[in-house]
């Protein structure tokens, strides 16, 4: 069974939208788009590579997708080792409007995401890598089909914003396999999931 593993830039009062840009989604009228950006050093970065160990095919919201696909095409392979993986990786996208993959490996989704998911984790090939993604991610939590989370906790609070676990999240159970904390203060945490709720009584 190939694993689904999601990893995102999330605040402490969970707020995952709009990460790398003020353009990138302002919807909303989200104001605080770019907020990860002083965070970023030598030591995220090492650890983003880690994430990513390819072979992967990769999992995009359409929003994801155009920023992605407007981007990494046209860096440098032999310098840049995030463009190397992303423009050679399997690329999946799901989108409600019409598309024509220009990215090189790209593949709409055809039909329902979760079923198309399902059926794409139980064949053959490497695990598949999803990046941000917020309304893709609230399907594949509600279908319980993601099995890894990296989270990067970035140490602010935003107060408004689209989050992590808005909506769609059923009750289960993580396992926290490992932490990284950066010179910066973002706490990197990689949970697997783990079975369900258990609860007691003191």
């Amino acid at each position: 069974m190939r694993k689904l593993i999601v990893s995102t830039f999330v605040t402490l009062d969970g707020v995952m939208q709009a990460p790398g840009s003020p353009t990138e989604d302002p919807s909303g009228g989200f104001e605080y788009g770019g907020w990860q950006f002083p965070f970023s050093d030598d030591f995220l970065e090492d650890i983003e590579k880690g994430i990513l160990k390819f072979p992967f095919d990769l999992l995009l919201g359409r929003r994801t997708y155009d920023i992605f696909a407007n981007y990494w095409p046209y860096r440098d392979e032999k310098t840049n080792a995030f463009a190397e993986r992303l423009n050679k990786a399997k690329k999946y996208v799901a989108s409600h409007s019409p598309l024509e993959p220009e990215w090189v490996n790209s593949e709409l989704i055809d039909g329902d995401v979760a079923e198309f998911v399902k059926n794409l984790k139980a064949g053959d090939g490497p695990d598949i890598q999803m990046i941000g993604s917020g309304k893709l991610i609230q399907t594949l939590l509600k279908n319980d089909l993601v099995d890894d989370l990296w989270l990067q906790f970035h140490p602010l609070t935003l107060g408004s914003g689209k989050r992590l676990f808005a909506e769609g999240a059923i009750p289960a159970v993580w396992e926290l396999i490992e932490t990284k904390v950066t010179p910066k203060g973002v706490i990197v945490a990689h949970y697997k999931r783990d079975g369900e709720v258990r609860t007691g009584s003191f």
